[in-house]
């Protein structure tokens, strides 16, 4: 009986450890279509065997495989084309498995083995970005990580994308980011699924692509005045100070990075953004615009030039366009856009049209005598006349032909393809005319904007929190699914300095965007979100990858009760309390508790908060001026 009861007590003791083994929560983000956790774990062996195809397609998925495998473990990687006992098997379908498409992937993760099957390679290089998701967070770690048991949870897992269009756009004009840093971009979105890299290459502030036909347009169009405080507040840029600022990407750093993003299943969309935005082309070929004394004009610097009390499109105080009735522009684009189509081989380019101030074009002769001579009736009918014969231009060149919204003005052109930045409307209305629509708004997928409250958070003007990103739906109500070919976030770079925040903007309201574009909707969860971008907080601690702890950071609403002002605290995730102070001193987790809405001391003149989980403190410690909340509340001191 006592060998029985011993027996008994072991099994029993085994079976709670294989409990304990799975019990670590799964953190995939993008969520897979379909996930089943068996019983059991997989133990990562000290010399790992993988079998995969011996082709150049998959050659990169192996590299990175292998990287991130010995770099955290330090254990021997075999690879080979045919290992029947291999720890992990890369397998290609020799006939289609139609439920997963090009980009999907069947992923089992057994006892004894792991399995990833797919139609295409990219399907393999996806399994992978999941499979090292399952392992544990130490797996990011960049040397050894001693004492770690490298083991992940048996599951099975059907996973393939709901949109071919998954994109994430980087503004490199407003500020230059070096090509190991584009590299760097790209090796972080392809992690997430991402498969769309636009890239905004040219606006008013820095023209950063060599276009051997036109020399000054990276001689002088790339550079400008350094200036650094908030961008378009700047001071003019004196005639003496030197243009340091800036740089370009020559065409064999281009052809580089399109070969890097092509090996990580990234596309590449080149954005030169015309007839506004123009200025660093103006700079560099006068001749290009319709307004006398252009020759004056110098890349922008960051200085205001632009009024936009009246909304949009701004009134333009240095005309920033390329003018519409001068042929010469014409002669431009053509030879331009010769040389993007021959570098970039993705079926689209973007030729920007947004935000274009008229106020210029109203007044020259030049312009007029084109309205009347076409037939134009209004400024907006005059940018349409363009964007047609733009687009002529770039299917000349065996390329589709892709805009922001506002190429709906005035008559979109025939085979225009729209991206919806306006919110939801141009892409709703291109939709209906049965034109490719690619969704950006600005409500969702702004990642230039603010994530928290403004007083703690880099200064824009506008605020989109995590959770606001992760409502993003592609498809709203009212728009023809059948048109809608993806969506994507843009990332413009008035106030990213560097690539460490650039980093912090983009994550974690990237993931959000990455699960919207990947997943099945009916897959979505805010709170089963919200925990697995915890975890990836922890992968991004130990890979050195900045990020915005914005979501533990408590949300003000300022209340005017008669005159008396009331504080409302919220959180964006749950399980957190706030703790707060009105005496100036810092509180923690023994400072009185949020329950309801707070009445500030009479003379008070601060409220300091924090957020904690249990004993913990989480979030960041937040100063708030009452005068602020006054001011929001329209409460008079």
């Amino acid at each position: 009986m006592k060998k029985i009861a011993l027996l008994l007590i072991c099994y029993l003791f085994g079976v709670h450890a294989i409990c304990q083994n799975t019990s670590t929560p799964i953190s995939i983000i993008p969520e897979p279509v379909q996930m089943v956790q068996n019983a059991g774990v997989f133990v990562l062996p000290s010399t790992i065997t993988i079998e995969a195809p011996i082709q150049p397609a998959v050659k990169t998925t192996l590299d990175i495989l292998q990287l991130r495998l010995t770099a955290a473990t330090g254990y021997k990687v075999l690879f080979g084309g045919q290992m029947p006992s291999a720890t992990i098997k890369l397998v290609l379908n020799t006939t289609a498995d139609a439920a997963i498409g090009n980009e999907g992937y069947r992923l089992n993760v057994k006892t004894a083995n792991i399995t990833i099957v797919a139609n295409q390679p990219a399907g393999l290089f996806y399994g992978v970005q999941t499979l090292l998701q399952l392992l544990p967070v130490e797996i990011e770690s960049k040397t050894v990580m001693a004492q770690v048991k490298w083991k992940a949870p048996c599951v099975t897992i059907t996973d393939y994308p709901r949109f071919g269009w998954r994109g994430l756009m980087f503004d490199v004009s407003r500020h230059f980011f070096t090509k190991k840093e584009v590299k760097d971009f790209i090796d972080q979105m392809a992690r997430y699924k991402y498969n769309l890299y636009h890239w905004h290459l040219t606006d008013d502030e820095g023209w950063r692509i060599e276009i051997k036909s036109y020399p000054n347009l990276t001689k002088k169009g790339a550079w400008s005045v350094a200036k650094v405080g908030y961008f378009g507040t700047f001071s003019q840029p004196l005639p003496d100070e030197p243009k340091t600022n800036g740089g370009f990407y020559t065409q064999e750093d281009i052809k580089e990075v399109i070969q890097y993003a092509k090996d990580r299943f990234v596309n590449i969309l080149p954005e030169v953004d015309v007839p506004g935005h123009s200025m660093a082309a103006i700079a560099s070929y006068p001749d290009l615009s319709c307004t006398p004394g252009a020759d004056k004009y110098d890349v922008i610097a960051g200085e205001s030039f632009m009024d936009w009390s009246h909304g949009a499109p701004p009134i333009a105080l240095k005309d920033n366009t390329l003018c519409p009735a001068n042929e010469k522009v014409y002669v431009f684009l053509d030879k331009v856009m010769t040389e993007i189509a021959a570098l970039f081989p993705f079926e689209y380019i973007h030729v920007g049209g947004d935000e274009c101030p008229k106020n210029f074009w109203e007044k020259s002769d030049a312009i007029k005598a084109l309205m009347q001579k076409e037939g134009l009736k209004t400024m907006e009918e005059v940018q349409s006349y363009f964007e047609k014969r733009l687009e002529t231009i770039v299917e000349s060149k065996g390329k589709k032909f892709m805009g922001w919204d506002e190429i709906l003005e005035g008559g979109l052109a025939p085979n225009a393809a729209v991206m919806s930045w306006r919110g939801e409307k141009g892409g709703i209305e291109a939709a209906k005319l049965k034109h490719d629509v690619v969704m950006s708004p600005t409500t969702y997928a702004y990642l230039d904007y603010m994530q928290g409250d403004e007083i703690i958070e880099p200064h824009v003007y506008a605020t989109l929190r995590l959770k606001k990103s992760y409502e993003f739906e592609p498809v709203p109500p009212g728009a023809d699914a059948k048109y809608i070919i993806g969506g994507q976030a843009n990332l413009w770079s008035e106030q990213l300095y560097n690539t460490r925040h650039m980093q912090y903007m983009l994550w974690p309201r990237g993931f959000a965007i990455a699960e919207c574009v990947w997943s099945p909707k009916e897959k979505k969860n805010w709170n089963s979100f919200a925990a697995k971008v915890e975890q990836h907080f922890k992968r991004y601690d130990l890979e050195e990858v900045k990020y915005a702890p914005s979501m533990y950071d408590p949300i003000f609403t300022a209340i005017n009760n008669n005159g008396q002002l009331q504080i409302e605290l919220a959180t964006e995730i749950e399980g957190l309390d706030i703790h707060y102070s009105f005496d100036n001193s810092f509180p923690d987790q023994f400072y009185p508790k949020y329950t309801a809405a707070l009445t500030p001391p009479k003379d008070a003149v601060m409220l300091k908060l924090i957020t904690y989980r249990g004993n913990k403190p989480i979030g960041r410690m937040i100063a708030m001026p009452l005068d602020v909340l006054q001011k929001r509340a329209g409460v008079k001191k």
